[in-house]
């Protein structure tokens, strides 16, 4: 099977289920938690769960489908949460819950998607308990490593002297951390060993950060009607990403681009001065490097078909987009 057949497989399956959770919903606050749950979304935790469970036993990605779930319910209480923060109106095309409600009712809507991924987890079948209890403890840690991140990125917007260590430490809690819990939890799950579960929680972890990386890619490089935002958006807001920090580093100044009505030329103009003074080279090569040792640690996995769509998922994460 193809790597896009199976996310699109995986997709389908949790759109189901977040129908379902909204179609029981009875009250205000199962509504706006349901509001962004079923808003679509790539469901790229939940896909990578499943195929770390196979591809320690196979077939047993039917047993942990609930787990697959309380990732993908715990990713949308951090972008519920993110949107309040962020004072974003719209996500995935449609008015954020805290703006169809209001900002408390948006906080229990999160705080409610939570709680009932942590149930979800408790609802996995044909396992261990000790297995559920390091699936748990992994949701946990994870959870806890989110906000920590998500506290430091809000942190960096006041600042323009962040290094590229305390950059990759953000981004490794903020978004890695969720991502190796999907694989660990899976290979956990399935009844893998300590070395086996290492490996794949290593892999969650950097690809989730090769994944954010490639994001500040995007976000300069791909016109709006490739990436559906405004291009350049973090380049006008001098935020604090991997590029602008590469860059600074380098002795390349970008200030003359911090402005809110940077023009497209301008932006071909940033993008060039980027590409040849070897800024995005660099920050390419650190996402390969990411990459490439992750791969290199399945080695310990048996070759399968699951195993293959892990490593090319690995690969999709710093080639999507642009």
């Amino acid at each position: 099977m193809e790597l896009a057949e199976y996310l699109k497989l995986v997709a389908a399956k949790v759109d189901i289920e977040a129908d379902e959770y909204s179609k029981a919903v009875n009250t205000t606050l199962q509504k706006a938690s349901a509001h962004l749950l079923v808003s679509g979304g790539k469901r790229l935790r939940p896909a990578l769960l499943l195929l770390s469970a196979d591809a320690i036993r196979k077939g047993s990605s039917e047993d942990v489908f609930q787990a697959a779930l309380a990732l993908e319910w715990t990713h949308t209480f951090t972008l519920v949460h993110d949107d309040i923060m962020d004072g974003d109106s719209l996500r995935r095309g449609r008015p954020t819950v805290h703006v169809v409600w209001n900002e408390a009712t948006a906080i229990l809507a999160g705080d409610v998607l939570y709680a009932n991924a942590f149930e979800r987890l408790c609802c996995v079948k044909n396992t261990r308990a000790e297995a559920k209890v390091i699936a748990v403890q992994m949701l946990a840690h994870s959870c806890h490593e989110l906000c920590e991140g998500q506290q430091e990125d809000v942190s960096f917007e006041t600042r323009s002297d962040v290094t590229l260590a305390e950059y990759l430490s953000m981004v490794r809690k903020k978004t890695g951390a969720l991502y190796a819990a999907a694989a660990g939890i899976g290979a956990a799950l399935a009844g893998g060993d300590m070395k086996q579960v290492s490996a794949l929680y290593t892999l969650g972890m950097n690809t989730g950060i090769a994944f954010q990386i490639q994001d500040d890619i995007i976000d300069l490089l791909a016109p709006s009607e490739v990436s559906g935002k405004d291009q350049g958006s973090d380049l006008r807001e001098n935020k604090q990403t991997i590029l602008a920090i590469i860059a600074r580093e380098s002795g390349v100044d970008l200030s003359k681009y911090h402005k809110p009505d940077l023009s497209k030329e301008e932006i071909s103009e940033a993008i060039s001065l980027l590409e040849t003074s070897g800024v995005l080279d660099k920050v390419r090569g650190i996402s390969a490097k990411l990459i490439a040792e992750s791969k290199a640690g399945l080695s310990i996995l048996p070759d399968s078909e699951e195993k293959k769509l892990i490593i090319e998922m690995a690969d999709f994460f710093i080639a999507r987009g642009y």
